[in-house]
């Protein structure tokens, strides 16, 4: 099992003092040091008001950040978790992504989904309902161009003559997971991607606001993993090499025994990686956390 820590401004009510670039440096030179495999920022420019107040949250835009951490560390990995694909044009966003991962000297992991805000879609102009088209059309163009090859593309929503971006990724193949618990979404790993980044729901409200398929149990994902590996397998592709990450259950405050066996039933489930957050009421309670979660789980179940 691999780790990956959640930065705690992907969290409501947290501190501050997490919008300040030394106590960036600071936290994610802590996760390196714990042993974390990776590091995450999610993506929302602009969420409304009234979704944010209701248990959203705000964040920073991930490749700048990525950017700073990867200049203050070795090992770690950055993570996309996840950028919306259908918010930007795709050689935008292919620029971008192919920039960051040589500024992180190979060190990126994509995570892609197509989004659920809908407030948000009409805050940055982009149509709603064609969301699952433009998602399509942009993972397309960004395994096309991560390739080195010009781009020659004819699609709905964007069109390209013999279009080059280069310098390209430093990552031959660079890491492409597809968020969201569709059977759509599985789809996509098989045709685009290498993992899988689903989510544990939690009812009805968060189902809706997510706009995604229910997942409610380890037993659930266990099901859905096994299906996709077997995708992977009539597509011709090595079911081993599937990537599948998801939140670890649980609260940070939890006992280490019972974290180290909630890892190792995600394990069993088929998941490769554990997303972990920590809390955020501040830095140094997360710190402490940081420090505690890899060395009594993370370094006891790898």
């Amino acid at each position: 099992m691999k780790f990956t820590l959640e930065y705690p401004t992907e969290r409501s009510g947290h501190d501050t003092a997490f919008h300040d670039p030394a106590t960036m440096t600071r936290f994610v030179r802590a996760a390196e040091e714990a042993g974390f495999d990776a590091i995450c920022l999610s993506e929302h420019p602009a969420p409304s008001r009234k979704w944010v107040e209701h248990g959203g949250h705000t964040t920073f835009d991930a490749p700048v950040v990525l950017a700073h951490w990867a200049a203050r560390t070795e090992r770690i990995r950055m993570m996309t978790h996840l950028t919306v694909l259908p918010y930007r044009n795709p050689l935008l966003a292919a620029k971008t992504l192919t920039t960051l991962d040589r500024m992180t000297g190979g060190r990126l992991t994509v995570v892609a989904g197509a989004g659920y805000l809908r407030s948000e879609f009409a805050a940055l102009g982009v149509d709603f309902e064609e969301r699952n088209a433009l998602f399509d059309e942009a993972a397309e163009v960004l395994t096309r161009v991560w390739s080195g090859a010009p781009l020659t593309f004819e699609g709905r929503h964007f069109t390209a003559r013999e279009q080059m971006v280069r310098p390209g990724p430093v990552q031959p193949e660079l890491p492409l997971w597809i968020g969201g618990n569709s059977r759509l979404a599985r789809r996509r790993v098989v045709r685009f991607g290498q993992g899988w980044a689903p989510m544990f729901t939690g009812g009805e409200v968060q189902t809706a606001t997510t706009r995604t398929a229910e997942i409610r149990t380890i037993e659930e994902l266990a099901e859905r993993v096994e299906e996709l590996r077997e995708q992977f397998e009539q597509a011709g592709r090595d079911p081993r090499s599937l990537q599948v990450q998801i939140s670890l259950p649980g609260d940070p405050g939890d006992a280490p025994a019972q974290r180290r066996a909630q890892v190792e039933r995600l394990a069993a489930a088929g998941v490769t990686w554990s997303l972990v957050h920590v809390p955020g009421d501040s830095l140094e309670h997360a710190l402490d956390a940081v420090g505690r979660f890899g060395q009594d789980v993370a370094a006891a179940t790898r």
